[in-house]
């Protein structure tokens, strides 16, 4: 059964940095976009970072640019969400998606996803 599963959240002291991951099992992510989502208790969800496999086109929301990177590895069909310069406003839950069939746009702009979808890691950055 395709699975998704989100790991590396905690707690962070401002200007720290964590690794999320985020393991597909049951299907190979290198004919998908894959994203990073977040939502903060109260707000809306955010479309963080997506990297479409197809074309190796990234995307980075404002908020994060600079900050946070997005990367793969293959040998483990795994991805990563890299954050540095942590700031209490990133605080939130922090899912990860997989889709075959929609654009780096489509994803993290338009948060358009019909394929699978994470449990969800929880970050929290607070002194």
């Amino acid at each position: 059964q395709p699975q998704l599963v989100e790991s590396g959240g905690g707690l962070v002291q401002p200007g720290g940095s964590l690794r999320l991951s985020c393991a597909a099992s049951g299907f190979n992510l290198d004919y998908y976009t894959i994203g990073w989502f977040r939502q903060a208790p109260g707000k809306e969800r955010e479309g963080v970072s997506c990297f479409s496999s197809s074309d190796g086109l990234t995307y980075y929301a404002d908020s994060i640019k600079g900050r946070f990177t997005i990367s793969r590895d293959n040998a483990k069909n795994t991805v990563h969400l890299q954050m540095s310069s942590l700031k209490p406003e990133d605080t939130a839950v922090y899912y990860c998606a997989a889709d075959p069939h929609v654009t780096v746009r489509d994803m993290c702009v338009d948060q358009v996803v019909f394929g699978f979808w994470g449990q969800g890691t929880q970050v929290t950055v607070s002194s």
